[in-house]
Formats: C-alpha cells, sequence, structure tokens
C-alpha cells in the first residue's frame, strides 16, 4: 500500500499532495499503463477521501496520465514515445517562457540570490572533485548539489512573478520530481563533469535577466531544458 500524502491544513494542499503522489506512482509504473483505477479505490490506496482524489484525476486527465473511457470507467494512460517527445518540448518551452518573464520582473535580490546559489554549486564541484580524486564517495555532495540546482530552478520560477506559469509547469514535467532527481544523480556520480555541466549554462542566464535581456534569457533556458532532458532520457 502506498505511503499517504502528509496531513494538511487546507483541503487544496492535500488535493495537490494527492495528485503529487498519484502522478509519481503513474511515472515509476506502479500504477502501470492500462490498469483500471476508481477514485474509491485510490482514495483507500492514498488514505485520503474522495474529494482530494476526485481533484487529483480531474488534473491528471488534463495532463494525458489517466484517460475517462466511460462515466465510471478511467484507466492509467500509456504514454507513447512520440506524447513523451511532445510533453519535453512543452516542458522546455515553458521553462524558457519562465525566464522571459524573470528577465522582465527579476529584483537584485532575486537575481544575488541566484547568484548566490551558483557559488554555493561552485565550491561543491570543487569539493566533489576532490573526493572523487581521493576515492572518497561522493553522493553526499551530489544530492547537496542537486537542491542548490533544484532552488536556483524555483528562483527563476519566482521571479517570473507568474503562478498560472509555474503551476502549467509543474503539470508538464516529463519526469516526476522524485525521478528526474535519481535520474540526474545517477548520471552525476557516473560522469565527473556531468553536474557541472548542468550549471555552467546559469551563470550566462543570470546575466541576460540582469541585463533584462528576456529573448536571450528564454533562448537559454529552452536550450538547456530541452538538452537536459535528452541527457536524462538517453544517458
Amino acid at each position: 500500500m502506498s505511503t499517504p500524502p502528509s496531513e494538511a491544513p487546507a483541503a487544496s494542499t492535500l488535493a495537490e499532495r494527492t495528485y503529487h503522489a498519484l502522478r509519481g506512482l503513474i511515472g515509476s509504473g506502479e500504477l502501470a499503463p492500462g490498469v483500471k483505477v476508481t477514485e474509491r479505490g485510490l482514495a483507500e490506496r492514498m488514505g485520503v477521501s474522495a474529494t482530494p482524489v476526485r481533484e487529483a484525476i480531474r488534473r491528471l486527465e488534463l495532463d494525458g496520465l489517466i484517460e475517462r473511457l466511460g462515466p465510471r470507467t478511467l484507466v492509467v494512460a500509456r504514454i507513447y514515445p512520440d506524447s513523451v517527445r511532445e510533453l519535453a518540448e512543452v516542458e522546455a518551452a515553458l521553462r524558457g517562457l519562465a525566464a522571459r518573464f524573470a528577465a522582465r520582473h527579476a529584483t537584485e535580490a532575486d537575481l544575488d540570490a541566484l547568484d548566490a546559489l551558483l557559488d554555493e554549486a561552485d565550491d561543491l564541484v570543487v569539493l566533489i572533485e576532490r573526493r572523487r580524486g581521493e576515492g572518497e564517495p561522493v553522493t553526499r555532495y551530489v544530492e547537496r548539489i542537486l537542491d542548490v540546482l533544484a532552488r536556483f530552478n524555483d528562483g527563476v520560477n519566482a521571479a517570473a512573478r507568474n503562478p498560472v506559469l509555474v503551476r502549467l509547469l509543474a503539470q508538464t514535467r516529463s519526469f516526476t520530481p522524485d525521478e528526474q532527481r535519481e535520474l540526474t544523480r545517477r548520471a552525476a556520480e557516473a560522469d565527473p563533469a556531468f553536474a557541472a555541466d548542468r550549471y555552467t549554462g546559469h551563470r550566462a542566464l543570470v546575466r541576460a535577466l540582469r541585463a533584462g535581456d528576456a529573448a536571450e534569457a528564454e533562448r537559454m533556458a529552452t536550450v538547456h531544458t530541452a538538452q537536459a532532458l535528452l541527457d536524462l532520457r538517453h544517458p
């Protein structure tokens, strides 16, 4: 049985957590393509009431992850390679759009915070290279740099000042957050240059944001995201 979503004081928060939990089960294959699901069955599985499950199902239908074959018949959708590629294209475009908006709306404090995160990433890359050279494990430091990069992406999204766009990004991810983190961690541990490559272009992005160059910021974020998703799909 799946772990229930964390308790939350607001129903909307519980619905959000239920949505992400179910999306993760679909992404991991625990809810396999073609499997029939019901509101009641999913509510029992997640340990929640029917209301947050109903909202989560609605969003999963919009994501194309659950299909409604009849008034009471729901199945986990079959995701074909073309659909995955198209979803990645949408995600890359939306991340580019977030960077465009950030170039228009980011404050000096926003930009200074992004630079500080990249300084932290620089220090971690040096530490990872040193420990690798000494034959020591680097998993803990790779996890830390992934945290930093996630905070950087969240910072760019927040600087866009567009909550609707952020919600769309959450709904159109090619991988679930846990899946993307695990794939990135494996790649970073296997390739000494991978972690550094994940963020070298971020400095140029911050420069474009500081210059208010919305077109260049969008271009860089779109290209970087598309390449990153391709690397994870074809390691």
